[in-house]
């Protein structure tokens, strides 16, 4: 792992944009967008940790002005060598704290991103970072997953979600209490297995509204996705909108 780039390293880099599927198929990208794109308005947008650009550069393409934060610089160059990718401004450091020019009209934080912030205080730091880059009525968006406790039988701790002759994966809930899971991968090349584990802390609902509480933000919406259904008891990741005060 290049110490520089984190987790997010140049294999993972190299790679990153194979799949077509999930939130990497292209409805579910224009579901993304199209609701990010109404929220900038006539505004602009900041992403917190851009990555490769699979959200950044569509937005950009509808005309919103978008700058990104990310500590990978392996993940900025496969941006970087896309199309319309030079056009995106991109500040290298850690989302939590990171600062950059100018005011925005919608943060966003999209596939489980604020995971990767591996404390309740760095998500904290995280919210009340956001808060001061937004404009008054600006919003912050987060997409993630809801924690799949419980999916575990009793007595256990991990959730398979990937199971194929070339490729192993599930998540290790390791600490309930620190809200502590990790994602781990083995893939089989040429009979060989090869294995990474990512660490994340997962986050509830209610906690992210406290959270957005002490940065000074309100709620104004939460869905099951992009398409704006209603969450429930069975959704499986939420979209969670909240609002920067005009007054």
């Amino acid at each position: 792992m290049d110490d520089h780039d984190g987790y997010f390293d140049k294999r993972v880099a190299a790679t990153y944009d194979e799949s077509s599927e999930g939130p990497f198929e292209p409805g579910a990208v224009e579901a993304a967008v199209d609701v990010l794109a109404e929220f900038a308005g006539h505004g602009r947008a900041l992403e917190l940790g851009i990555g490769t650009g699979r959200i950044a550069l569509p937005l950009s393409r509808r005309g919103v002005p978008v700058h990104g934060i990310d500590m990978s610089r392996a993940m900025v160059a496969r941006l970087r060598a896309k199309p319309g990718g030079d056009a995106i401004g991109v500040t290298i450091g850690d989302f939590a704290t990171t600062k950059v020019e100018g005011t925005f009209s919608v943060a966003y934080l999209v596939f489980n991103t604020i995971m990767n912030l591996t404390t309740q205080a760095a998500q904290v730091a995280c919210f009340r970072n956001v808060a001061a880059h937004l404009e008054p009525g600006g919003v912050f968006v987060i997409e993630v997953m809801l924690p799949e406790l419980r999916k575990l039988p009793a007595g256990q701790n991990v959730v398979p979600f990937h199971v194929s002759p070339t490729r192993w994966a599930f998540d290790i809930y390791d600490d309930i209490a620190a809200q502590t899971m990790s994602s781990n991968y083995i893939d089989v090349v040429d009979g060989r297995g090869d294995y990474r584990s990512i660490p994340f802390r997962y986050v509830w609902p209610a906690e992210l509204d406290l959270m957005a509480q002490l940065a000074g933000l309100r709620p104004r919406e939460r869905w099951d996705g992009w398409t704006r259904d209603p969450l429930t008891s069975e959704s499986g990741q939420h979209v969670s909108v909240w609002e920067k005060p005009a007054d």
